[in-house]
């Protein structure tokens, strides 16, 4: 059954997907935020799909900590889950992704549309001037920044190594970091097919005021916060 529910939820994306990549190149015309909040309803549907089909609830903690204006989120990333759920727990946001990402069909160019700062990683100092100078530009038109610290999918358990990126892009722009820690890896783990049924738990933390504070200072205290959080949702 696990096999059978992962292959028709597969089967489902890949229907979906290109009738929703059609729907943003149509969305072309509309401002950022318009063009985002259409694309984004791909993933609102994609959860309630993955709900039915395979058995995967959520719940958050810390609900109280959503943003009310634009910040940084700076999350936990070890699924494809994550990708879905931040779109329809949080406000509207753009992603620091690498720039390949947009060569994928249909799913890239509707990516493409939301604004994302998509840096080329083999180019560390200019992926570095890319992220402060669109990231400051992207908080400017009302998004939240959404940053992975540890770069790519790190599997269940796991702690990768937590990039500078996302901390000097707040130390620069003095607007509050958001942590987020979950447990989505347990079921949907990283390139896995088997998607596992059960209950994922997104947990969010207090903003992390970042005016005066350098930038590894803060990214110090994302790590604490959320790989601390991590253990607590592991029990």
């Amino acid at each position: 059954m696990l096999v059978l529910r992962s292959l028709v939820f597969l089967l489902l994306q890949i229907i979906i997907t290109p009738v929703f990549a059609m729907l943003a190149l149509l969305s072309f015309p509309f401002d950022r935020l318009t063009r985002y909040r259409i694309i984004s309803l791909w993933a609102k549907l994609m959860l309630p799909i993955l709900r039915v089909v395979c058995g995967i609830r959520h719940q958050v903690k810390g609900i109280e900590n959503l943003p009310t204006k634009p910040c940084i989120v700076m999350c936990k990333h070890q699924s494809a889950w994550e990708t879905l759920a931040l779109q329809k727990i949080f406000p509207p946001q753009v992603w620091v992704l690498k720039r390949e990402l947009l060569w994928i069909p249909f799913f890239g160019w509707a990516l493409a549309l939301t604004s994302p700062i998509a840096i080329k990683r083999s180019d560390g100092k200019g992926a570095m001037r890319q992220l402060l100078k669109q990231g400051k530009e992207r908080l400017a038109q009302g998004f939240c920044v959404v940053v992975f610290p540890e770069g790519t999918r790190v599997p269940f358990g796991r702690r990768g190594k937590y990039k500078i990126g996302g901390a000097m892009l707040a130390a620069s722009s003095g607007v509050p970091v958001i942590p987020v820690a979950h447990n989505a890896g347990r079921l949907w783990g990283r390139n896995a097919f088997g998607k596992h049924p059960g209950l994922i738990t997104m947990s969010i933390g207090a903003p992390i005021e970042t005016k005066g504070l350098k930038a590894d200072e803060i990214n110090a205290r994302v790590e604490a916060w959320i790989e601390n959080e991590i253990q607590n949702l592991e029990h």
